[in-house]
């Protein structure tokens, strides 16, 4: 009896112990290590499955090396030292190819180089055009359809290209209005997409790449239907559609009649968007969506099986493919975390063996990282804004400093996974409230039309009243609340510290907007043919002036009382440098504390190395003077 209690005693001591450690703060780790480089990422396969190809650092830029299955040695194949590799794909078991912009203007060309480093070639170096790939044409491997605005800044034509000489041929001529772009799988181009009246949307489709397109279906702006692909006959498409209701579904369309014919899979609380297929077996293997985390609608059971597989192998991990051979024998699999960067293995179906082959950042422990928390609150008029909570570990979630999070889009939304900022911040002891304010995608057509017009308004108040939660559950220190985000984010900041002065201690702007106006004045090119759309979403210059003079920051600078970090690329091509520039010039005027930093290399947002550890160490710097640990003991 007196053993059996001391062995009580051991595990209950254990268990405490356990739990004393999983509570302490864990080491301040260097900020470099948040934003450095992989060590390896974006793994694929060559279509023959004997070659594996990865980007790695060449001189602080990510570079593409090959290496054969089974062997150690390592091959580099590009040297680019201006700028990262933004992606690639294998045209042939022979030839990479690759994009890359130059100073972050987004004008990307094409490149292609063979497997061992030869034959590197600029397949579309012309001056201010923009290269898009439409299909990659994995059955005629010395072709790729691209989409270049070569002949129009406004507009991007299709083009077949050949990898190899460089020739392209004109597949169809853009009269203006179309937006993209959808080929058949024998790779023939059947629809495109096109803005009609500047607003709606208008489905075109032919039967054969030598007929003239015609419309077959137009739907309002306010609805969404995203055709995905064709079906395996080449005669029905595969949609996402939100036609007659409020979610979208996968459903089955005929473009002979412009009608719906069949409802694949829904799901009652959010958006189903994505498909997934088997290009060897045409068949349909699983349909994607987001409620906390990423969910999967098995349709194969050989894929499902597969799935099962990788879970019960790797526990704890968000799964997904990302490459494959075209005998879908051999996978690059996936995995991550809200608290890992994650790594990638390969799977040889055949042998069912799966081997790690790189973690993408090993010197991050994930045991000294925070645990991001699925949450939701309600806004002023009842909506419910579901969201994510990060709270530093190793502290009790009380009065902690915060920095609201609002994400960029704004038609976009925050998902469960690795977040290298959240990172950082609760690393440094911060709490971090990511929100999917209305206007966020995949919560359904209702949810995203109540952003309409309502940037600085109903949008922000989704924001401010994700604050005041925070400090109703006493998990903020009302006087210690910072916001930071980028781009819509960057907006947001600014709103945030204009229109509710007395919520924020500071604020980071990160390629934000500031003059609704000016913002509009100077989109890209390529957005003209959905000005009119903007107009519709977010405000008319001329009809709607008072409107977006409301809720421009820039003409109330003046009532802001907290100091603002700005950060702003030199050459961004959707938030013009003049955005940032302005609103440094009126909050000088005021004497307003601001410090704004530029880099004279980057677009829309910082993607170089060098670049991104000078703007992180000098958000660290902010945040800590303002609201950090030092703030309290003063206060």
């Amino acid at each position: 009896m007196k053993t059996k209690s001391f062995f009580l005693l051991a595990i209950v001591a254990m268990i405490f112990s356990s739990c004393m450690k999983n509570d302490q703060k864990p080491p301040r780790l260097d900020l470099e290590d948040f934003f450095k480089n992989p060590e390896k990422a974006y793994f694929k396969i060559s279509p023959g499955g004997q070659f594996i190809s990865f980007t790695a650092p060449y001189e602080s830029r990510m570079n593409l090396f090959i290496q054969e299955v089974g062997q150690d040695s390592i091959q580099q194949i590009t040297f680019e030292t201006d700028r990262d590799i933004a992606g690639y794909l294998w045209a042939n078991d022979n030839r990479i190819l690759y994009i890359k912009d130059e100073n972050g203007n987004e004008d990307f060309k094409l490149y292609g180089v063979n497997r061992d480093g030869g034959n590197p070639k600029c397949l579309t170096c012309f001056e201010g055009v923009r290269t898009q790939i439409i299909d990659d044409l994995p059955d005629q491997p010395a072709e790729v359809i691209i989409g270049l605005n070569k002949r129009s800044p406004q507009v991007f034509d299709p083009y077949r290209l050949n990898i190899e000489t460089g020739e392209m041929k004109l597949l169809a001529e853009n009269p203006g209005n179309i937006v993209g772009w959808i080929t058949d799988h024998d790779g023939k181009l059947r629809v495109a997409f096109a803005i009609t009246d500047g607003v709606n949307h208008t489905v075109l489709y032919r039967d054969h790449e030598e007929d003239e397109f015609r419309e077959v279906l137009t739907t309002s702006w306010r609805d969404n239907f995203n055709p995905l692909f064709f079906t395996f006959d080449n005669k029905m498409l595969y949609v996402s559609s939100n036609l007659g209701r409020d979610k979208q579904e996968i459903v089955i369309f005929d473009p002979q009649t412009g009608e719906e014919v069949e409802t694949l899979y829904k799901n009652d609380e959010v958006d189903v968007s994505g498909l997934q297929y088997s290009r060897k077996r045409k068949v349909l293997l699983s349909a994607s969506y987001t409620t906390d985390k990423r969910q999967y609608h098995f349709f194969d059971e050989d894929a499902q099986i597969q799935y099962e597989f990788l879970q019960q192998e790797l526990p704890g991990y968000e799964i997904y493919i990302s490459a494959t051979d075209t005998a879908e024998t051999k996978y690059v699999v996936r995995t991550y975390s809200d608290r890992s960067r994650g790594a990638y293995y390969f799977l040889d179906s055949e042998t069912n063996e799966l081997s790690k082959i790189a973690d993408i950042s090993p010197w991050l422990n994930e045991d000294d990282l925070a645990e991001m928390k699925p949450i939701s609150y309600q806004s002023r008029d009842g909506l419910t804004i579901h969201g994510y909570l990060t709270l530093p570990k190793g502290y009790k979630a009380k009065n902690l400093p915060v920095v609201i999070n609002p994400h960029g889009g704004p038609w976009y939304r925050d998902s469960w996974g690795f977040n290298p900022e959240v990172q950082l911040l609760a690393n440094r002891g911060y709490a971090i409230l990511q929100m999917n304010f209305r206007g966020s995608t995949g919560y359904g057509k209702e949810f995203w039309l109540k952003s309409v017009k309502q940037w600085g308004r109903s949008m922000q108040d989704d924001i401010t009243d994700g604050v005041n939660w925070l400090i109703n559950k006493g998990i903020a220190d009302p006087e210690r609340i910072a916001i930071y985000g980028g781009s819509y984010g960057g907006y947001a900041t600014l709103a945030g510290l204009t229109f509710t002065p007395d919520v924020y201690a500071c604020g980071i702007d990160y390629v934000g907007v500031s003059n609704m106006f000016t913002f509009m004045n100077t989109i890209p090119p390529y957005w003209e043919p959905m000005r009119e759309l903007w107009y519709e979403l977010v405000g008319n210059p001329v009809k709607d002036s008072l409107l977006l003079a409301e809720v421009s920051p820039v003409f109330h600078a003046d009532k802001i009382q907290v100091p603002l970090f700005i950060a702003q690329g030199a050459n961004d091509p959707r938030v013009n440098k003049a955005e940032s520039d302005q609103m440094v010039e009126a909050l000088k005027q005021r004497g307003i504390e601001v410090e704004y930093m530029v880099k004279d290399n980057e677009g829309h947002g910082f993607h170089n190395e060098e670049n991104r550890f000078d703007f992180y160490r000098a958000m660290d710097a902010f945040l800590a003077k303002h609201i950090g640990d030092s703030v309290q003991t003063a206060n």
